[in-house]
């Protein structure tokens, strides 16, 4: 595996991984991670056999800079920076707002997308209303960065059991990407059934099972939205699925 940073547009340093051998895929992060912390990082182990697979730290976490004032348009010009070191085109597999930033990269050369479970919609897993937003950027700046952690997961409607593990061995990592919650409101914000429309690649949006009904109706709406687009529910587990399982599905929607 080699680690390297490439220049986005603004300056910002994206720090990256490329592993394996075929066919250039980008993964993209949702909320709380980054390359090295995350459910990315086994899936990306198992698509290695048939990929070769780049995993970015989104800018202002883990090894990636940051510029500010942030902009959704930013963060697009980070997975065009890495498109281009992967050669100029490349799949995409975007996780809950990371699958808002494949939708917002839809004008970059990608010929197939997966978006899991993008949260686009009105009401509970997509709905930040302007207090929410004011709080917790409130709470990040008075450096109480567990509570915004907290508070952005329980928004989200992560289950009592999960917050409970990750208040354990995985908080400090939380916090250390609190700051960036605040980016995933404005993705949010930013993305409706307009962007949604305007993705002319074929995309495949997958949901769990578990996560529920409402978001497994929410990922079905955006397929219906798409020029190109289907949907699939497998099982997994809540906001996820097995890397294994994943994986054999991207592998033949892909290659397909």
């Amino acid at each position: 595996m080699t680690t390297t940073t490439v220049t986005s547009a603004d300056g910002t340093k994206i720090a990256y991984d490329r592993a394996g051998t075929g066919p250039a895929l980008v993964l993209i992060d949702g909320a709380c991670c980054y390359r090295h912390f995350g459910p990315q990082v086994p899936l990306a182990a198992v698509l290695a056999t048939d990929f070769t697979v780049y995993t970015y730290d989104r800018r202002g976490r883990g090894e990636s800079t940051d510029t500010l004032p942030y902009s959704v348009q930013r963060e697009v010009e980070d997975i065009e920076a890495v498109i281009q070191e992967a050669g100029g085109s490349a799949f995409l597999y975007g996780h809950s707002s990371g699958a808002l930033l494949a939708a917002q990269s839809h004008r970059l050369s990608v010929p197939k997308m997966v978006l899991f479970e993008p949260p686009v919609g009105d009401g509970g897993f997509a709905s930040f209303p302007p207090e929410f937003v004011t709080q917790l950027g409130a709470l990040v700046d008075e450096g109480k960065r567990g509570d915004a952690v907290e508070m952005f997961n329980r928004a989200i409607g992560v289950p009592d059991e999960v917050m409970d593990g990750m208040m354990r061995p995985v908080w400090p990592a939380l916090e250390a990407l609190a700051h960036t919650l605040l980016y995933d409101c404005a993705i949010v914000a930013a993305t409706d059934f307009d962007v949604v429309r305007s993705v002319q690649a074929e995309t495949l949006v997958l949901s769990s099972h578990t996560t529920g009904a409402d978001m497994a109706a929410r990922s079905a709406a955006v397929a219906e939205n798409l020029p190109n687009g289907t949907h699939r529910a497998l099982a997994g587990e809540w906001h996820g699925v097995a890397p294994e399982d994943l994986a054999k599905v991207l592998i033949e929607f892909y290659q397909g």
